[in-house]
């Protein structure tokens, strides 16, 4: 289908919709409780708004747009800690990590993506990840690792040892299970909520993130339940 065919094919679907709905008017309708979009976001009208749920739904609203745009998703490089097998800190790539740094940057550079933006955690190992990407670069708190608390910085085998209940509950339920002093994914769920809304709004970003964070954005964008997260 050409140009001209996919315009026209549009606009008889836009007569077909025309005469099978009818618009809410806000003189007419008043009374009742209805979210109303505009040209596809270019104007949102809310009445009779209340509740929570009516709340988030707006918000959700608010921030979404149509045009076309891409997000590019990626763990950082190998870190210190990750070749110690040690979770959380904030230490320095390795030698296979900063490798990843030039690879990236060369696969995201050579492409000239119009307004592309770099997205980093406040983790070293982040920062330094797209370090290497010709492009403004934004630094999110709220990308930061999930935060293990008390395990911070150490390995799976030491925590098994010192803290073997905790061991033993993180296997039962990882979506609830919160480390001590630490966070669950349901907590990083929701300390994630406003870049993810904020995502929506952007145009091209390079988000260089951590394996949590990356899980939860890629499971809102994959319309994935959180029992699969």
């Amino acid at each position: 289908m050409d140009i001209d065919e996919a315009v026209e094919d549009f606009r008889q679907r836009i007569e077909h919709y025309s005469n099978v709905y009818v618009p809410i008017e806000e003189e007419k309708e008043g009374h009742t409780t209805f979210m109303k979009v505009v040209n596809a976001g270019e104007k949102l009208i809310i009445n009779r708004h209340g509740g929570y749920l009516q709340s988030r739904i707006a918000y959700w609203l608010m921030n979404i747009h149509l045009v076309p745009r891409t997000i590019y998703l990626t763990r950082h490089g190998e870190s210190m800690n990750n070749l110690e097998g040690r979770i959380g800190g904030d230490s320095n790539l390795s030698a296979r990590g900063e490798q990843y740094v030039r690879v990236l940057a060369n696969l995201i550079n050579k492409e000239n993506i119009p307004g592309i933006r770099v997205w980093t955690s406040w983790l070293k190992r982040s920062i330094q990840t797209g370090s290497g990407i010709e492009a403004p670069q934004e630094r999110w708190k709220a990308l930061n690792e999930l935060d293990s608390g008390d395990c911070e910085g150490m390995t799976y085998e030491e925590i098994s040892l010192k803290y073997p209940a905790e061991f033993a509950a993180r296997d039962l339920n990882k979506l609830t299970y919160r480390y001590p002093g630490g966070e669950s994914y349901e907590d990083l769920v929701a300390r994630l909520e406003p870049v993810i809304m904020e995502l929506e709004r952007q145009g091209n970003v390079v988000l260089v993130g951590h394996q949590a964070v990356l899980r939860c954005i890629l499971a809102y964008f994959t319309e994935k339940p959180l029992s699969e997260l």
